[in-house]
């Protein structure tokens, strides 16, 4: 901040002098005259900036590509409105800065392969392969011309080759597919004309220092995820993608294979030093204090069916494609892992970078950190116990009590807070964790994660894994004033725990429950199983929930029905604990509900999917606008939802060919069943959870009010990249040469 005295101090000291014995009149109008130069000073600074695109805002990225002859891909959409938060993420994807910033570089090497990896991150934001499909044909080769590197028949004894076949990283020889490659309706690869970009959506995050879960402590079995279900093991990029050469699996996130974590000398196998030890994809801990495990100690194996086991004592065999690892004998203490695991944005907390607020008023931090901090004991500032931090927060004096956790690590603890008369309570992850709060298996207890608000408190959970039990709000009393609860980047973990296969332990039991609370709920970037709220139709008013950006998920629904039909029923994913009416007012925004939803009113519901029925009681009030809403459910009045849409197109074909009523209900049949969400999993914990799937019809994936895909991962705008992207393979792609994109995951 500017010094506001500055032009006074550049006055001589005479003038000064007279302006003290006169109360300082001429400092109090330099002060005020200093306020305006600050303002033009900091135009013109901008202005400067504004001149280059590495400085410049982002409304002025358009009007520098047009400098340059840079065309915008109108197919992708047009730009959004500036003056919103949502236009301008949208036309960060549109009109992306680092293609306008390398525009001229991409002009001077149009038709070389890297630059068709540099196009994917630039333009899409994702990381890419190009491969050339004309040199993994099987064709007869010249003799006095071999090109013994290209594609060849397949050896049974190449296992590591034949685990890479069909993929991005494929050597073996294919029959001619003469289909095209970006063909809209079939997609073809080998043949050759045809040039492949495999993109890889997903992203690898990765959990630093955090206990594995122990299956069976007796033969020493256990799972990198604390949950207990299998979980994939991602690679952590080893370096950039504008790096010219070729791309190989250690830099792009992809799942770790068991055959390349492989490294065989002669008859000795052991772990590939690529993935495993510090700052790599992953690496162990055993003991006490903990030590990390060497490299040559890792033995690479299958454990699906946890048979095999280390032959030498300090060994531990590692599953990769599972996420699971089986030690010699009992291990002492914790095992503390350090991985990476697949997701498709920043959702539901992790070791990312969000926003932290602080309570506006003086406030009381408390920091919490397990023993483990790599020298064996806590700080001494910090708490080694959530216990014991909310025992000295009761003790606070101050209105206002922040709890942070400081590590990834497991908190086995029972909870219970209590937010007294207009003051706050909050309690987060720190920037760079993503800590598990499991609650103990105590069936006696139903209550060991309460909140217990009072008139005007405010409660907030940030960037925390709540497992094991649900989270229970009650208060404030309905005569008080209402309370306010925010649930932000956090999990709270549907079905409470999950099995091997992702499968939820407990699938009827809920995430958050509202007992007879008179409060307001938000819930931003947050994986939750189901919500019920038990409040008193009677005495109170309906409670308002605000949902956003997130998954709700009931752990069951019609997709998994249809699967497994007379085993499986629709959950509630909001409701009454008694699958009644919930007595609250809902509002959605680009969110993915996963089973049935029963509540008082839907005041809004925007560019969501409901994969399950909609039962308001009230239909009179509120909007559904851009939505996915199934047929037979009861809602507030829609707007472009579809199948609405789809269902109105095959009317007006029905009267204008005086169809049949037959005619007319088969129509109607297929095309519900055409626009109905697609998913690559709905099972919690794996990594394309609540994904659309490529076979999803356009209408879910591209029928949002901005022409993004509807549901939670509405703001990565993927059919904007994806338009953007297959446009500039057209620019750039050499002569003769197609391009088509190929989704790796």
């Amino acid at each position: 901040m500017n010094n506001p005295d500055r032009l006074y101090e550049l006055l001589p000291v005479v003038y000064r002098q007279r302006d003290a014995e006169q109360g300082y009149p001429l400092r109090a109008l330099l002060q005020v005259i200093a306020e305006q130069v600050d303002v033009v000073e900091d135009d013109i600074k901008r202005l400067y900036e504004n001149w280059f695109i590495e400085t410049c805002q982002d409304w002025v990225v358009p009007y520098i590509g047009d400098l340059i002859g840079y065309r915008i891909v109108h197919e992708a959409g047009e730009p959004g409105d500036v003056t919103t938060q949502q236009g301008r993420e949208r036309n960060k994807i549109l009109i992306p800065r680092r293609e306008v910033a390398n525009t001229i570089r991409y002009r001077r090497r149009k038709g070389t392969l890297a630059l068709l990896e540099l196009l994917a991150n630039n333009v899409a934001g994702w990381p890419a392969r190009a491969v050339e499909f004309y040199k993994l044909l099987g064709w007869t080769q010249n003799i006095n011309h071999l090109h013994l590197h290209r594609g060849g028949t397949i050896d049974l004894r190449m296992g590591d080759t034949l685990d890479r076949l069909n993929g991005p990283f494929d050597e073996l020889g294919h029959t001619v597919d003469v289909r095209r490659i970006n063909s809209h309706r079939t997609q073809g690869r080998y043949n050759v004309p045809s040039v492949g970009l495999f993109v890889w959506r997903l992203r690898s995050y990765s959990l630093t220092s955090t206990q594995a879960n122990c299956i069976d402590r007796r033969f020493a079995s256990y799972t990198f995820s604390i949950l207990g279900n299998d979980v994939p093991l991602f690679t952590r990029p080893q370096r950039s993608v504008d790096v010219h050469g070729v791309i190989g699996e250690l830099d792009v996130p992809t799942p770790i294979r068991r055959l390349d974590f492989e490294l065989r000398d002669g008859k000795t196998v052991q772990a590939n030093p690529a993935y495993y030890g510090p700052r790599k994809s992953l690496e162990i801990w055993t003991g006490t204090p903990p030590k990390p495990i060497p490299v040559e100690h890792i033995v690479p194996a299958d454990l699906t069916h946890w048979h095999y086991r280390p032959q030498e004592p300090g060994y531990v065999a590692v599953d990769p494609q599972r996420g699971r690892m089986a030690f010699t004998e009992q291990q002492e203490g914790d095992v503390l892992v350090t991985y990476h695991y697949g997701f498709s944005t920043e959702m539901g907390g992790g070791e990312y970078e969000r926003p932290l607020t602080n309570p506006s008023d003086d406030f009381d931090l408390f920091r919490v950190r397990t023993v483990f901090n790599g020298e064996g004991h806590a700080p001494a500032e910090m708490f080694p116990t959530l216990a014991e931090a909310l025992l000295a927060a009761e003790k606070s004096g101050k209105p206002n009590v922040v709890i942070e956790i400081c590590d990834s690590c497991l908190y086995e603890e029972h909870v219970s807070i209590k937010v007294g008369k207009e003051k706050s309570f909050q309690i987060r992850a720190a920037n760079g964790t993503r800590p598990v709060i499991l609650i103990p298996d105590e069936r006696a207890r139903r209550d060991t994660f309460s909140v217990t608000l009072s008139s005007c408190a405010r409660f907030v959970m940030d960037g925390v894994v709540v497992a094991g039990r649900a989270v229970q709000v009650k208060g404030p009393e309905p005569e008080e004033k209402p309370a306010q609860v925010i649930i932000r980047h956090c999990t709270l973990v549907p079905g409470w725990l999950l099995d091997a296969e992702c499968e939820p332990c407990c699938a009827e039991e809920p995430s958050l429950e509202i007992n007879d609370a008179n409060c307001c709920v938000r819930i931003e970037h947050s994986i939750c199983g189901s919500i019920f709220v038990n409040n008193n139709e009677v005495e109170t008013d309906p409670i308002s929930i605000y949902i956003s950006d997130s998954i709700i998920d009931a752990t069951n629904s019609r997709f998994l029905a249809r699967v497994n039909p007379g085993m499986c029923r629709t959950f509630h994913a909001v409701s009454h604990e008694e699958c009644g009416i919930a007595h609250a007012v809902l509002t959605i925004l680009r969110s993915t509900i996963i089973g049935d939803v029963r509540a008082h009113a839907i005041e809004l519901a925007e560019n969501s999917i409901f994969y399950g029925l909609v039962i308001v009681a009230r239909r009179q009030t509120g909007c559904v606008r851009f939505c996915y809403v199934p047929p037979g459910s009861r809602t507030p009045r829609r707007y472009e939802c579809q199948p609405d849409l789809v269902e109105k197109a095959v009317l007006a074909l029905v009267q204008k060919d005086n169809l049949s009523i037959m005619e007319r209900d088969s129509l109607l049949s297929r095309e519900r069943l055409r626009v109905e969400p697609e998913f690559n999993s709905t099972r919690y914990g794996t990594p394309t959870y609540c994904q659309l799937a490529d076979t999803c019809a356009d209408e879910i994936k591209r029928s949002a009010d901005d022409e993004s895909e509807m549901g939670a991962f509405h703001d990565l705008f993927q059919p904007q990249r994806i338009a953007n992207l297959r446009a500039r393979l057209d620019e750039y792609t050499p002569a003769d040469m197609e391009a088509g994109i190929i989704f790796a995951s």
